[in-house]
């Protein structure tokens, strides 16, 4: 199953530049993990990612990505993070090919962020504790550190997405879903909120629009 992004038909060039126009300013996102490819195709050196959502000109300095392991429970990688959410909420932590770059597009950070296969847990979490969790695999006799019921464990080459980076139901199995083609750097265009003015500007013009747009009539022979 992959995101797609859709497409405004039908509305005036006038109200698409205004949007554009726009920054994606308001949002109050809470950061959290928004997809994780953590078993690429073939090896998994420069080409898995972790992918977080979250307000804009958020700061991610201080932050930690965690890797824990399923076994013991225990903590088996550190990731600090630093750099700020940009502008479209969308924040890609790559892993690094061992010479500071990576295969992973529209890379934000490029760290060794190469977390086990399941079942294994992401804990994202800040100075005063946990702000999200990914636990994902069978977790039968092993030890969880998500949220809720652990997600699935997809195969080679496939991620876990949040199906909307806007709802967070503490529980990894509703929340997440397999993604066939990994989307690092994009999300579901609902999960971007307009902002509040833009959003009251659009609903009238589009009113306006409607109301007086001509009606069509056909006429039959």
């Amino acid at each position: 199953m992959s995101r797609k992004r859709t497409t405004l038909r039908y509305m005036p060039a006038c109200i698409l530049g205004f949007a554009g126009a726009v920054s994606f300013s308001t949002g109050s996102a809470a950061t959290v993990i928004s997809e994780a490819l953590y078993d690429a195709t073939g090896t998994d050196n420069g080409a898995v990612f972790v992918e977080l959502f979250g307000t804009p000109g958020t700061v991610l300095d201080g932050l930690l990505l965690e890797g824990v392991n399923g076994g013991d429970g225990g903590v088996y990688r550190t990731v600090a993070l630093s750099g700020t959410i940009p502008e479209d909420g969308v924040f890609v932590i790559a892993d690094d090919s061992g010479d500071g770059t990576s295969l992973v597009g529209d890379a934000n950070l490029v760290v060794d962020v190469d977390f086990q296969n399941g079942p294994d847990s992401i804990v994202l979490r800040d100075a005063s504790g946990v702000l999200d969790a990914l636990g994902y695999g069978d977790f039968s006799g092993a030890l969880f550190a998500g949220e809720g019921s652990a997600a699935a464990d997809p195969a080679s080459g496939s991620s876990l997405a949040r199906r909307n980076p806007l709802l967070d139901t503490d529980d990894n199995l509703a929340d997440f879903m397999v993604l066939d083609i990994p989307t690092p750097g994009a999300v579901p265009v609902s999960a971007v909120p307009l902002p509040p003015a833009l959003a009251l500007f659009l609903s009238g013009v589009l009113g306006i629009w409607g109301i007086s747009r001509p009606v069509r009539r056909s006429v039959r022979g």
